[in-house]
């Protein structure tokens, strides 16, 4: 299948009905003084479902996402939605953005126009990208998977597909953080021969060690010490992981028939796992929350997203543990949140042929969101010695 040009065009009645469940919301008692300890804050979520409920704008949220080129695809058997927008520069490379959970492709709104067109905000033009921004299968606008099987694996081959047989790019660069980390990482095995360069903020793989291993360096002494001691803070933040991973189906009855159950499932991850230091609006805006909310919301997605952790944790393919990666590999290590790269350089080298390695100032594990212009830098800075392999 050709791709097909596709519009974002919500029904009058999809927005009538949300409006009305907002309306009828009802809201669960709270621990007194407990703010976020015991999960999303119910102080904040009052004020946030007034807003969504009196002042968001989900037509003018449209209608900037609708400057974007979006397409639909059948690739692997499922169509896909994806944004493919062309490179205005002499030899614009092909980048592939991946998004993760509790992300969409809007996680990269901010990203696509610099990335396509630097010269419009006054970098070099040779630096332009055709950026490619997929809706995992599953998310978004993407079909969602009526079949077991749909692991990373499986979508790092179809993803890879769809870059080459329909959109006929013989080799492309990827980047990716959470989901998309696993997925570039796989893709990297099953596709390589396609990848100029893999970039990631966060590991999609860790090394295999044994007896043959390298000794430790002090910089991964002092490492898997720290790592030792927050045993326990990764412990309260991967609760959603033992849910979505064992019993998705369960879960998504509340998220999928109530949209205050879904923001609160997502706004807490941003909040847990951004570089806000507590203050969810000193990195992300309401508007912002709401839409990528949203698309979730009115795509009835919550449930097949989640199930991706299912797949994962009960694999039917190869998940290729500890195989080290070998395409060109650049890293983004942001400060805060969680799950972004706080591991050394060397201990990312025993799973990946690292080429670039930055430490950022700031930033967590949406930088799309959060810092778009480091992110924006790196991409450049890591896929330009690479560009004449493009082919």
């Amino acid at each position: 299948m050709n791709p097909e040009p596709f519009s974002i065009q919500v029904s009058e009645e999809a927005l009538a009905d949300l409006k009305e469940r907002l309306r009828r919301t009802r809201l669960p008692d709270e621990v007194a003084g407990s703010a976020w300890g015991y999960g999303t804050s119910l102080p904040y979520m009052r004020e946030l479902l007034d807003y969504w409920r009196t002042s968001f704008d989900w037509r003018a949220q449209e209608r900037a996402l609708n400057k974007f080129a979006h397409f639909k695809a059948v690739v692997g058997g499922l169509t896909l939605h994806f944004i493919h927008q062309l490179g205005t520069g002499p030899r614009p490379l092909p980048l592939l953005l991946l998004h993760g959970w509790p992300d969409t492709f809007y996680e990269f709104h901010k990203v696509i126009s610099p990335l396509s067109d630097p010269a419009a905000g006054g970098g070099d033009p040779g630096d332009a990208f055709d950026v490619v921004v997929p809706s995992l299968p599953g998310y978004g606008f993407s079909e969602k998977p009526a079949e077991q099987g749909w692991d990373p694996t499986r979508m790092a081959e179809v993803l890879a597909d769809l870059m080459t047989d329909v959109l006929g790019y013989h080799r492309f660069g990827v980047h990716g953080g959470d989901w998309g980390a696993v997925i570039g990482t796989r893709m990297a095995h099953v596709r390589k021969e396609r990848m100029i360069g893999l970039h990631i903020h966060m590991m999609g793989s860790q090394p295999r060690l044994g007896a043959d291993s390298a000794p430790f360096s002090p910089a991964e002494q002092e490492w898997l010490t720290r790592a030792q001691a927050a045993r326990g803070l990764l412990r309260e933040e991967t609760g959603y992981q033992a849910i979505q991973g064992t019993r998705p189906q369960t879960i998504a009855y509340a998220i999928n028939d109530s949209p205050c159950g879904q923001a609160a499932w997502i706004v807490e991850k941003y909040r847990a796992w951004s570089d806000c230091h507590g203050d969810l609006e000193s990195r992300f805006s309401k508007d912002e929350l709401l839409t990528n909310i949203m698309l979730y919301w009115l795509t009835e997605t919550a449930n097949s997203a989640s199930r991706l952790y299912y797949e994962t944790f009960h694999p039917s393919r190869p998940a290729f543990v500890g195989e080290r990666v070998e395409v060109p590999t650049g890293v983004a290590s942001y400060p805060g949140g969680m799950g972004t790269i706080t591991e050394p350089r060397e201990w990312v080298e025993r799973a990946y042929n690292v080429q670039r390695y930055t430490r950022m100032d700031e930033g967590g594990h949406f930088p799309a969101l959060e810092v778009p212009a480091s992110l924006i830098a790196d991409l450049r800075a890591f896929f330009r010695p690479l560009r004449g392999a493009s082919g």
